[in-house]
């Protein structure tokens, strides 16, 4: 859980880049000067006030205070006034990367001079920052060692035998005694070290580089080591000096060792390792609080990015790690350091560097919109420090047993979407089918998201599913879960595990997501167990209006909630160099699918497609379930890609031309109302539909509709022949629609209609609510 001695005025932080190092090439870095954030200090401060972030982490620079042996601190008093002004609290680095020119890193002299550095700034800081300011005397040491090895810092003595080692002992040095100096000045100045927490494998068929890549993977801790006295004790480590560990966290900080291969988080490379485990094992080796000092995306990952590591920080606390809060880091774009005209596209807001006057600031939306979404995420599932603002979590949440028949990590679909959100107010325990095992049951858990837990339990029965014969074996399982004795909700999706229900359940809640009677082999109780399951359900939902029209006569609360989006996630498609490298050999046109493909799924017509035109590419990607692969056409110019990370689906859009909802007409997709529909729209391609009853009636006028395959291939065509102005024109319609939904607003609505519903149906003669395809009603509160 999160420190109650927290330094820090809010869990979320904003950071600025400023190196002012001189580079490999002798370019002299002021990146604060760069983007323009030194004059626009106050401005920059004053858009944070958005997503009530009240700290921010500063550079002062000590090549740019200090020239000739003389300091001058005014760069920083517009800082100091405008946090002021503005009531942040600013927390300083020192050191970041640069130091006067007459100073050798590796000379007798750097020790002192660093000192002295330090006990001036610190001085001059003092009337500024109140008792208790956090510090950091020098960013990174570990990476900055690092960088001396490879010349990337243009110093004297550059070309040291021994930069890198050499240089990591005098950096640690410095930094003991800095602590020394400042806390002389300031006895209650805390100190913030930060360095990058890096994931190093070997590739798997490279055994011969495992030592190496456990080497790099070992050599992030060695600055923290040596502060707290681990290692090489004689350089004066103790644990006080190690207060605070930083963690810097990017996409690239994982890779191959020998190859340099990076494990690609936008593919969602397996091998990577996940951020709260990393988190967890730095907590355990030091036992100090913890800040995910600095953190941000490129591109159009940004917003997904962020959201990731709120999910990351909230399992991390669960798993009782320290975690102090969240730095942006850079909060406004920066330029790279070697190249000046490369802008990394990195901030919560871009710089726009034609404007008048330049550099002025540009929002990026997905960002901000998602991290909207991660605050809210980090309120309500976070524990909140001394500093925080009450009443943001719920002082005691109950626990929500939900029984499904897909599993977690099967296709992510309307369940992970639903209830990952409403974990933020319930404490989920997601039970799957269980699975065979030859031997005593038991009950398997694991947690894919935070207050999510998903109970898998292993059974010594053949039969399938919530079959009657499981039951006797699932009951005492289930009633060693925690919370399943203290009055829980009961969420089905499946009506099969109606026996399952806890006997003291405070609320039964019905998502009917599909009419699964229709589906191929459906277990003989099924429709039985459904007339019970709605009689004794307080609340239903429907996946979608045709669903809702079949249900609603049969219970007098049911509330329809069709598929949603999660825009921020899609729009990444919306940068079509993002391509999918499955897609290297293909070319274009490409038209493409994702999802389950079985009984659903029309084959023959994906076939005459591929007949009608052999120069188009069908890109097929999902699992193929309860069909005989060996069935599906095989033609050239047909790619099967199996199923992939919903992670990585917007990549596989980015390279699209048409997406396709090849559906079969048949009683199996009656009732269906395909997610897909609005996640194409977000990636604003044009789509192609057969009729799809819940698909063809609310967009019909935006997604093209197919009556038979001769009429779906011509709308293929037509939509590869869309000039650019009917394009822009068909994507302007489509960002209507996906602006008036998300995930995020369906699961409060339902939230909302769960808290305001009394158990054993009383609530039953309230009227029940449609709520239309992509329209959703007014926001609950949380």
């Amino acid at each position: 859980m999160s420190s109650i001695s927290s330094p820090f005025a809010g869990f979320w932080q904003a950071g600025y880049e400023g190196a002012d190092h001189i580079n490999h090439h002798g370019r002299r870095l002021d990146m604060n000067l760069e983007t323009g954030h030194l004059e626009r200090a106050r401005a920059d401060y004053a858009l944070l006030s958005e997503f009530g972030i009240r700290t921010v982490r500063e550079s002062a620079g000590w090549r740019l205070c200090e020239r000739d042996g003389k300091f001058d601190f005014s760069i920083l008093e517009g800082r100091l006034q405008a946090a002021q002004e503005l009531g942040l609290q600013v927390c300083w680095t020192f050191c970041h990367y640069g130091w006067p020119d007459d100073v050798d890193i590796y000379g007798t002299d750097f020790v002192p001079r660093f000192v002295r550095y330090c006990t001036e700034l610190a001085k001059f800081l003092a009337p500024h920052v109140g008792p208790a300011p956090v510090y950091s005397p020098i960013n990174e040491i570990s990476f900055q060692s690092w960088g001396l090895s490879v010349h990337m810092f243009h110093c004297l003595n550059m070309r040291h035998p021994d930069a890198g080692e050499a240089g990591k002992r005098q950096l640690v040095r410095a930094t003991i005694a800095a602590i020394d100096a400042i806390r002389a000045i300031t006895p209650g100045a805390r100190f913030l070290q930060c360095d990058p927490l890096i994931h190093v494998i070997a590739p798997a068929d490279r055994p011969d580089l495992r030592a190496q890549a456990a080497g790099w993977r070992s050599s992030q801790f060695d600055a923290w080591d040596m502060l707290c006295g681990r290692r090489e004790p004689e350089l004066g480590g103790a644990p006080r000096y190690l207060d605070i560990v930083g963690g810097n966290v990017y996409h690239s900080n994982q890779w191959e060792s020998g190859t340099n291969l990076r494990l690609w988080w936008h593919l969602d490379d397996p091998r990577r390792q996940p951020l709260h485990q990393i988190l967890s094992e730095l907590q355990q080796r030091y036992q100090r609080p913890l800040l995910l000092a600095e953190t941000s995306h490129v591109g159009s990952g940004r917003g997904v990015w962020i959201r990731q590591m709120a999910e990351q920080a909230a399992l991390a606390q669960q798993q009782g790690v320290d975690l102090l809060g969240v730095c942006l880091y850079p909060t406004i774009d920066r330029a790279d350091w070697e190249n000046p005209d490369h802008w990394h596209r990195s901030g919560l807001w871009d710089v726009d560097l034609h404007s008048s006057p330049p550099l002025e600031r540009v929002p990026v939306p997905s960002y901000a919109t998602a991290l909207h979404q991660a605050i809210r995420l980090t309120d309500h599932l976070c524990q909140p420090t001394t500093n925080s603002p009450s009443g943001q979590r719920e002082s005691a949440m109950q626990t929500m047993i939900v029984f499904c028949h897909l599993r977690w990590d099967f296709v992510y679909q309307r369940p992970q979407h639903l209830l990952s959100r409403l974990a933020q107010h319930y404490r989920i325990l997601f039970v799957e089918e269980p699975v065979y095992h030859d031997g005593p049951a038991y009950m398997e858990t694991s947690t894919p998201a935070p207050n999510v837990t998903v109970c898998k339990p292993h059974t010594p029965v053949q039969a399938p599913g919530f079959h009657d014969d499981q039951i006797p074996l699932l009951q005492p399982l289930l009633a060693e879960l925690p919370g399943y004795n203290d009055a829980p909700l009961a969420w089905f999706y499946t009506p099969m595990a109606l026996p399952l229900i806890p006997p003291n359940a405070s609320l039964v809640i019905y998502d009917c997501m599909d009419e699964l009677s229709a589906f191929k082999n459906p277990p003989k109780q099924l429709l039985q167990r459904e007339t019970a399951l709605l009689k004794r359900a307080d609340l239903v939902f429907t996946g979608g209006p045709s669903l809702y029209e079949a249900k609603r006569s049969r219970h007098a609360n049911a509330h329809c909630f069709a598929s949603s989006v999660d825009a921020v996630h899609f729009q990444q498609a919306l940068d079509r160099s993002n391509g999918h490298p499955l897609h290297a050999d293909i070319p274009h046109p490409r038209l493409g699918y994702y999802g389950v493909i079985d009984e659903r799924f029309d084959a023959e017509l994906i076939a005459d497609m591929a007949d009608a035109h052999p120069e188009w590419q069908l890109v097929l990607v999902g699992p193929v379930v309860k069909i005989d692969p060996a069935s599906l056409p095989q033609r050239q110019n047909i790619h099967y890609f199996g199923q992939q990370s919903y992670l990585a689906l917007p990549q596989f859009l980015a390279g699209w031309d048409v997406c396709l909802l090849p559906f079969a007409l048949n009683e199996a997709t009656r009732y269906i109302s395909p997610t897909k529909v609005l996640e194409y729209m977000a990636a604003e391609l044009p789509s192609v539909s057969t009729a799809i009853t819940d698909v063809e009636r609310p967009y019909g006028d935006i997604v093209a509709i197919g009556h038979d395959h001769a009429e779906f291939i011509a709308h293929c065509e037509a939509a590869l022949a869309l000039t650019a102005e009917q394009r822009a024109a068909l994507a302007q319609r489509m960002r209507a629609v996906v602006e008036r939904t998300s995930w995020e607003h369906t699961a409060e609505q339902m939230h909302a209609l769960m808290r305001n519903t009394p158990p054993g149906g009383a609530a039953a003669s309230a009227p029940p609510t449609a709520v239309p395809a992509a329209e959703p009603a007014a926001e609950a509160p949380a």
